[in-house]
């Protein structure tokens, strides 16, 4: 195996785009990478486990054809190169010819989760202008109060409120050829937001250079092996699911799983059972929730699952052995921001030291630094500010939310905002978060969206939101509320703001815990801290672990 010491020595970026690139760095297009040049290989693309327990699989020649054809139904509309085109749709074939349709065109395609609720789609279709969305019946109803031209829906019923056009419909009225646009490296192919702490979630565009990092990752982190069975457990409607889920392994040529039923322990072992599985990949939660149902894996399982890869927030010590003793696989901690693509891991396909609670090293192409206050690098053992030193990281693509990089760059530096040490190996380990972001069940969540949305109830004068430390989701949302001076606490008036803002945000994001407070603590400048009310958190459930 080689070791990642040579595969960071031997990177140079002119010949790693020649080894993995269909075109060049001025003449590409997702869909050709992702799709297009598979053609003819007569291999399968998709699997898709529906609800119902039924199955499709998909050839690359299949969803070229079909992509073709929804694709020049976007044309038909006027939609352009650089357009935003969204999907609010489950894991489905449907979902899939969106994405490649929308590259094919030269345009930019936008995930919008499922779990969403209107006012969180809102903000991100009207931020990023988006000319279209494609959806499915069952979503439709979030999409009332937008003011949009186009919405293309799967199962459309035509009636008086819903005139959309059908998807199925629709596509099959068109022709089945469509030359796709090329584009650049610089050109933007994906449009993500992610969530922060001082305003709504903000827009990241990511340019098509991206694949590259993606395939990387795909091959040095994860060793995706051309004979392999994999399966992302992630939600395509996020950065991990959407990059490492659909177009890192499509753009090697590898086929991809997705599974359209809610997740479940039982639903994943089926399905890992059922298509032999032998590299998976998914978010600390989900394997926190097979050790808890341990005494349902099966030895066989054990005879084709080969590598498991883990990404989001740090696994537990005991998911990790119990993966080796019991199971006798290796599960890696890996990092990465939707700003970043995965940057750092435990390499599966490299030979270097591995150690528990270690997020690994750098995954060839990329260079980390550790930062003091002062922003400079600092000495093994010691603790800083985690960032990426774009100058020395040829793999690089972040642009800045929206463009604008000022806030996020010092220097050659990248800031991510989280707090770790750097360990006498040269690897990273997480020591915790510098901003105030939440990490619950894998998602990322920015306490300002529920806080404003709290805030929109009348009973509401005040209120913060801050990550409470839970065992099976890393954390749970937990909001602190001052009431006006006319209303008093009560259960049935905090259950009436949970489910208000799980119906205005999602099912993920709404504060499964309430705590009305008389006032919150804040600067002198009046901002909220946050920080404060977090260790407030911290310190109860220390006090209660030593009573226990």
């Amino acid at each position: 195996m080689q070791t990642l010491a040579q595969a960071q020595q031997q990177f140079d970026l002119k010949n790693y785009i020649q080894s993995q690139l269909h075109g060049t760095a001025n003449a590409l297009n997702a869909y050709t990478e992702c799709c297009g040049r598979h053609v003819g290989q007569n291999k399968v693309a998709l699997i898709w486990q529906a609800k119902n327990n039924q199955q499709q699989t998909w050839s690359f020649e299949q969803l070229a054809t079909a992509s073709a054809q929804l694709a020049n139904y976007f044309t038909s509309l006027g939609i352009q190169k650089g357009q935003r085109i969204a999907g609010l749709l489950p894991r489905t074939p449907e979902l899939l010819i969106t994405i490649l349709a929308t590259w094919r065109i030269g345009a930019v395609y936008q995930p919008l989760f499922t779990a969403f609720e209107s006012k969180a789609i809102e903000h991100r279709i009207e931020s990023a202008d988006t000319q279209l969305i494609v959806t499915h019946i069952e979503q439709r109803a979030k999409l009332d109060r937008l003011e949009m031209n186009h919405i293309l829906t799967v199962d459309a019923k035509r009636d008086d409120k819903n005139i959309d056009a059908d998807f199925w419909t629709t596509v099959h009225a068109q022709p089945t050829e469509q030359q796709p646009v090329t584009l650049s490296f610089t050109d933007d192919f994906l449009m993500m937001f992610t969530s922060g702490t001082t305003g709504l979630a903000k827009s990241v565009a990511v340019p098509l250079k991206a694949l590259l990092a993606f395939k990387g990752y795909m091959q040095y982190a994860l060793d995706l092996r051309e004979q392999d069975s994999f399966w992302n457990l992630a939600d395509p409607g996020w950065a991990y699911g959407l990059y490492y889920g659909i177009a890192g392994p499509l753009a090697l040529g590898h086929r991809i799983i997705l599974d359209e039923r809610n997740f479940s322990v039982d639903h994943a072992l089926e399905t890992i059972e059922k298509y032999q599985v032998s590299n998976l990949a998914g978010s600390p939660t989900a394997f926190r929730m097979f050790f808890g149902y341990k005494e349902k894996f099966k030895p066989k399982i054990a005879q084709h699952l080969r590598v498991v890869s883990s990404a989001g927030e740090p696994l537990t010590p005991e998911v990790i052995h119990w993966f080796k003793q019991d199971l006798g696989v290796d599960i890696f901690d890996q990092y990465g921001q939707t700003e970043l693509g995965m940057v750092i891991a435990n390499h599966h396909g490299l030979a270097h030291p591995k150690k528990v609670g270690s997020a690994g090293f750098a995954i060839p192409g990329h260079r980390f630094a550790v930062l003091n206050q002062h922003d400079q690098e600092v000495a093994p053992g010691e603790i800083g500010t985690l960032a990426l030193d774009w100058s020395q990281s040829p793999l690089f693509w972040f642009k800045g939310y929206g463009g604008n990089n000022r806030q996020s760059f010092v220097g050659n530096y990248y800031i991510t905002g989280d707090t770790v040490r750097l360990n006498q190996q040269g690897a990273i380990e997480f020591v915790g978060r510098a901003d105030d972001v939440i990490t619950t069940s894998g998602y990322r969540v920015g306490p300002f969206d529920v806080e404003s949305t709290l805030l929109e109830c009348q009973e509401v004068l005040e209120s913060a939101v801050v990550g409470k430390p839970d065992p099976e989701r890393t954390e749970i949302v937990k909001a602190f509320v001052v009431l006006k001076h006319d209303y008093r606490a009560s259960p049935a008036l905090q259950d009436k703001l949970q489910q208000y803002v799980r119906q205005r945000l999602s099912k993920h994001v709404y504060p499964r815990e309430i705590e009305f407070v008389s006032h919150l603590p804040k600067t002198s400048s009046g901002k909220i801290q946050r920080n404060l009310l977090k260790q407030q958190e911290i310190a109860k459930l220390e006090q209660l672990k030593q009573v226990g």
